[in-house]
């Protein structure tokens, strides 16, 4: 609707979101884990930190993500390849505000590239991040971590994967006899033929809301509002990251110092709110990112200027700024939530998403303290002609969804009366069902997802093996 508009980024392309990411890499804590047990929002996670942490060991490996040890508990310490390197600027930044406040630590974004590839990645034909930052285009090296680049590969090495493209999940085969899910309907993408594949076992991980709509477009005379959402739960919930707010100023000096190459990553500040640090004004909290660079010589192109000496000033880097924004958690409630429309369907016949969510009070509170924070810390250390901002208040400017961290609307929970998943991403209802992407989550935390996604999928999919060993799925 017009008064809740939600951007739904899709990535309907062999490689899924894998190829879109932007590959920062961060633990959830047993801060995360237990906020909604702690704080009354949401139902309580099933599983707590202890119960993932072989996992996020296990995907690191496979994965490789740089970063540096840090014994920070709001931001646990992966595997890690080696880090990026800080320029002169952040590392005076980060000497400045760690002298002021003890709660308040600065180091290099973790992030999925191989900064220095291990065995594993050379096996997998994965080479050495080149600091182009040129990722957005896809990376020929393998260096950043993608489905295609390598758990394709990896996969197809077993002889045991067929690949079917062109394919656009249109829903789950039910049957109500044993009460288990026998396979998906799927539609042709270039010829709108419809073909059906069966299993024992179903892993929906088609993107948080891709996974829901197949959900809910899976109707039976058991599940008549979706498929495995005997609780109504289903489609509810629905977060994303609260981006945008934060702040920026110029740093004085430095006109020595440089940097080369184009560093994949930026600087990353644990939370410190409602975990070191208390407030009472709101719930939850936020962790920051950030970072120093000099103004590029193609920023000329945004101003006036004309002959030699305005092409002399392009060969001169300009001033240095530095800049901290936040990546807020959002609440999960019940009246953020998707739904199939009644009346509108997508070019495959199928019903569109209907999505309602807004910010609520508490996330609108947190926007405020992220750029009051920013501010305070860029002009406490001597950043000069500091500015504030809050994109996402402003209409028109960011949606939710345009973080592209939704999570929600299949959730776990221990209670199959107010959750679609168990602790091993299983479907309460179902038992040869599996959710394992961002539909699972039952509270949003405030960093990276998408690292917990594939720390979860292995643990589910190393569970559902067992279950199925044993006869019990």
């Amino acid at each position: 609707p017009k008064d809740k508009p939600f951007d739904w980024i899709r990535g309907n392309q062999l490689g899924g979101k894998s190829l879109l990411w932007h590959r920062q890499s961060y633990r959830w804590s047993e801060h995360d884990f237990t906020a909604n047990a702690r704080d009354g929002q949401g139902t309580d996670w099933p599983i707590r930190y202890k119960d993932v942490e072989k996992w996020y060991d296990y995907v690191e490996t496979h994965a490789g993500i740089s970063g540096s040890v840090e014994n920070n508990p709001a931001l646990p310490d992966s595997k890690f390849l080696p880090p990026f390197e800080m320029n002169a600027v952040e590392k005076e930044m980060k000497k400045r505000i760690e002298s002021k406040w003890d709660t308040r630590k600065l180091f290099i974004g973790r992030t999925a590239h191989l900064s220095v590839p291990g065995p594993q990645h050379i096996a997998q034909g994965r080479v050495q991040c080149q600091a182009r930052n040129e990722c957005q285009k896809g990376c020929s090296f393998g260096a950043y971590f993608s489905t295609q680049s390598s758990t394709l590969p990896a996969a197809l090495a077993t002889n045991n994967l067929k690949i079917a493209t062109n394919s656009i999940v249109h829903s789950v085969i039910y049957d109500p006899k044993t009460n288990r899910a026998k396979g998906v309907r799927v539609i042709d993408a270039e010829t709108m033929e419809t073909r059906e594949y069966f299993a024992k076992v179903i892993f929906l991980c088609a993107s948080t809301l891709g996974t829901t709509q197949i959900m809910l477009n899976s109707k039976s005379e058991t599940f008549p509002n979706g498929i495995a959402n005997s609780s109504g739960v289903l489609g509810h919930y629905l977060m994303d990251h609260l981006y945008t707010a934060g702040a920026t100023g110029r740093v004085e000096g430095f006109e020595e110092e440089y940097y080369s190459g184009r560093r994949p990553t930026g600087l990353a500040m644990p939370p410190f709110r409602n975990v070191t640090e208390k407030n009472s004004k709101f719930l939850r909290g936020y962790m920051l990112t950030g970072g120093a660079q000099r103004t590029p010589w193609d920023a000329f192109a945004q101003q006036d200027g004309f002959g030699a000496d305005f092409k002399k000033s392009i060969r001169n880097a300009g001033s240095w700024y530095f800049h901290l924004g936040g990546s807020g958690e959002m609440l999960p409630r019940y009246e953020n939530q998707v739904s199939l429309h009644p009346t509108l369907k997508d070019k495959w016949g199928m019903p569109q998403l209907y999505i309602e969510c807004s910010y609520g009070e508490n996330d609108i509170k947190i926007f405020h303290d992220i750029a009051d924070t920013c501010a305070e810390i860029l002009e406490a250390i001597g950043v000069k002609e500091v500015t504030k901002e809050i994109r996402a208040l402003k209409k028109g400017e960011w949606a939710p969804g345009l973080s592209i961290h939704e999570m929600g609307t299949a959730r776990m929970g221990k209670d199959p009366k107010t959750s679609i998943l168990n602790g091993w991403n299983q479907t309460h209802d179902i038992p040869n069902l599996f959710v394992t992407d961002g539909a699972s989550m039952a509270s949003c935390a405030s960093q990276n997802p998408s690292l917990t996604y594939m720390a979860l999928t292995a643990r589910a999919a190393d569970y559902a093996v067992t279950q199925l060993k044993q006869g019990k799925i």
